[in-house]
């Protein structure tokens, strides 16, 4: 049989659950069940129930983001062809679809890669490099995969094509030679959320390319919908940025 590690819930300080349900006027037992989640004064509520954007954090924060920015705009000068390659499931396939259907309103020369369940397996594959060597990719973004990829990496370099990760699973020691990998999980990365889903680092991104090319940031909101289908597909944890796109995406749903 499985082996469940149960977690006790929490005892809260009383005196901090009558404190916030005089602060935000809630019936003692909505307080005690907010506390018990960490949320014990009215900054906190607040965030909580009216999620804004001013808890987006800098895309900039995040380590190698100017390196990643530097390459896609070197792309876009040159007119180099870029594949974005996404895994399989839910997570990865609407990252691909978050930042193709963002990026082909700014650049053309662009193609995408979901790789075959059974025939290829999880992440970044060697038929994956191939197609891209065979149609002339300078640059593959992947996205919610790629940071154990080493030998795959290398494969491509071999190829002369660069690669920029996007990722949130957890790292090795030793990181693939991307030009640029993005994770928050990755050693001394200060970006100070960690728990964004794959999309979400890819969205990161798309928030750091639009700032440095001065395109309307705006215009990104667009895409919530399917960046909270990903949070919420991937289990990660509702919290922080996660609960901010989450919110915005869902308003997204009803009005799309």
């Amino acid at each position: 049989m499985s082996q469940f590690l149960w977690k006790p819930i929490p005892k809260p300080n009383l005196e901090f659950v009558k404190a916030l349900k005089e602060a935000i006027n809630v019936p003692m037992l909505i307080s005690h069940l907010l506390v018990q989640r960490g949320i014990s004064n009215f900054d906190l509520a607040k965030a909580y129930f009216r999620p804004g954007l001013n808890d987006n954090h800098s895309p900039f924060l995040m380590d190698d983001m100017h390196k990643a920015v530097a390459r896609i705009q070197k792309a876009i000068e040159e007119n180099q062809r870029i594949l974005i390659y996404g895994d399989y499931d839910v997570d990865g396939t609407t990252a691909v679809s978050i930042f193709y259907g963002a990026l082909e309103k700014k650049y053309e020369n662009l193609s995408y890669y979901i790789p075959d369940r059974y025939n290829e397996g999880y992440g970044v594959s060697l038929a994956g490099i191939d197609f891209a060597a065979d149609n002339d990719i300078a640059l593959i973004i992947s996205l919610d995969c790629g940071i154990r990829a080493n030998d795959k990496v290398a494969y491509a370099n071999e190829k002369g094509i660069d690669f920029i990760i996007c990722d949130h699973h957890l790292p090795s020691a030793n990181l693939p030679k991307a030009v640029a990998i993005l994770d928050p999980k990755k050693q001394n990365c200060a970006y100070p959320y960690k728990e964004l889903s794959g999309a979400g680092v890819g969205f990161k991104l798309l928030q750091a390319l639009w700032e440095k090319q001065g395109w309307n940031v705006d215009e990104l909101l667009a895409q919530t919908d399917l960046l909270a289908l990903s949070i919420c597909a991937d289990i990660v944890p509702i919290t922080g940025e996660n609960r901010m796109w989450t919110h915005y995406g869902l308003r997204q749903m009803q009005t799309n």
